[in-house]
């Protein structure tokens, strides 16, 4: 287990490497110049060509990118161009956030699709069956930011409700997390209608099988058999879905945060690619494709715990 993990990890490597070339070079196809946008907003007072030599935009596309990789490797990661303070003090800010968004979405999804999804396997065909089957179509018939602008826009009509101001969960935990409950559920519930889905099939599959029917005929309770027996195989397809599901959780973060006005990376990526901040867009990238790989290697690990014949070589 260990020198698969080791293994994994410095596959890992190469991987972050072709991200890092892909996301500098994409970045500076965006149109516009930073150092031009900065000048014509009278951020600074310099003429465009001395900013753009004290940013070191004059240099080289290879020289900045080695500069910008040097950096990355031994933790500098710049200073962002438009705010002027440090990326590692703005991530310190930001990420926290994002990241408790991203688990409350995950725990809401979970525990809607997982006890549905099996209540609708259970009771196939059933009314119960058909109404959750009707309520997933329809949670992914209706997009997330649409749902979020209806909420925002007649709530503070009818209710004068709008969305509260985000404290770090170390500072006041009940107050983090209403600023982030809302469009946490309407994130969660769009997550989990796929997944409802995802587990509905694999438990009508599971539980076809024959050590299902060992089961049903020694006598053993309803409730021993599909949690016990089935459930647990039936979760290896859906713990594939729910770590394809992580990217759509962060993409989503973008347009949630940006809706909601939370001072996320999600926003501040949006704000930071509008600005041309070139540094800023490239961390924040890296930090997100360096995310999705961990978790891809959680999800391979979480294989060999649901099933103990999956060996991780």
């Amino acid at each position: 287990m260990v020198q698969y993990i080791l293994r994994r990890v410095l596959l890992m490597i190469p991987t972050l490497l072709i991200v890092s070339i892909i996301v500098f070079s994409l970045i500076r196809l965006i149109p516009g110049d930073i150092a031009e946008i900065m000048v014509e907003n009278r951020k600074y007072a310099n003429d465009v060509q001395e900013l753009r030599h004290k940013l070191g935009l004059d240099q080289p596309v290879p020289v900045q990118y080695a500069k910008w990789l040097g950096g990355l490797l031994t933790g500098d990661f710049g200073t962002s161009l438009w705010t002027g303070r440090t990326i590692g003090e703005e991530l310190r800010h930001r990420v926290p956030l994002t990241l408790q968004f991203g688990v409350m979405t995950m725990i809401i999804s979970l525990l809607i699709a997982l006890p549905v999804g099996v209540l609708s396997a259970v009771r196939q065909d059933s009314a119960v069956d058909y109404l959750t089957r009707s309520l997933a179509i329809l949670g992914l018939s209706f997009p997330p930011f649409w749902i979020a602008t209806i909420l925002l826009v007649f709530g503070s009509i009818w209710f004068g409700w709008g969305p509260r101001q985000w404290v770090p969960f170390s500072e006041n935990p009940w107050g983090s997390v209403m600023a982030l409950l809302a469009p946490s559920i309407i994130l969660g519930i769009d997550r989990a209608a796929s997944l409802m889905r995802m587990t509905r099939a694999m438990m009508l599959e599971t539980l076809r099988q024959d050590y299902v029917r060992t089961a049903w005929s020694k006598g053993l309770r309803e409730r021993t058999i599909v949690t016990r027996h089935a459930l647990r195989n039936a979760l290896i397809p859906v713990v594939t879905i729910l770590g394809l599901q992580i990217p759509a959780i962060l993409g989503g973060s973008v347009v949630m945060e940006t809706i909601f006005n939370l001072p996320g990376t999600g926003k501040f990526m949006l704000d930071a690619i509008q600005a041309r901040d070139y540094p800023m867009v490239q961390v924040m990238n890296m930090v997100f494709a360096g995310f999705i790989l961990l978790t891809n290697l959680t999800v391979d690990l979480a294989y060999g715990w649901l099933d103990p014949r999956i060996r991780l070589r």
